[in-house]
């Protein structure tokens, strides 16, 4: 039987999603990404450890401080990018004790797909 609080289990859990899942501390540092974000971001098996800002332009990068900032006032989810292609969408990560601990970027089909 598996261990559902392992490690482990929760790799397996993300890797089973098929949109790119990435997770950044509050310091914008990769500290995830699951197996479609591997394949989906260039380089993706280099990120784990870098820092998201440096990916971006710095349009981008003072979007993702803004939205940073306001996660720790309470925001939990936005959408930063809706195209032809796909929905972009920055989600709070909170601990037990609800304190910002990070964020992940979660895609969606376009609508009407």
């Amino acid at each position: 039987m598996n261990d559902f609080a392992s490690l482990a289990f929760f790799h397996d859990l993300l890797d089973s999603v098929k949109e790119p899942v990435l997770f950044a501390d509050t310091d914008h540092v990769v500290r995830y990404l699951n197996k479609a974000a591997v394949e989906f971001y260039p380089n993706g098996n280099n990120l784990l450890g870098c820092d998201l800002l440096e990916c971006h332009n710095e349009n981008s990068r003072k979007q993702l401080r803004d939205i940073l900032q306001q996660m720790a006032e309470g925001l939990e989810e936005i959408l930063i990018s809706d195209n032809e292609k796909r929905r972009l969408y920055m989600r709070a990560v909170r601990n037990g004790a609800g304190e910002l601990i990070g964020y992940f970027e979660r895609f969606e089909p376009p609508r009407g797909s």
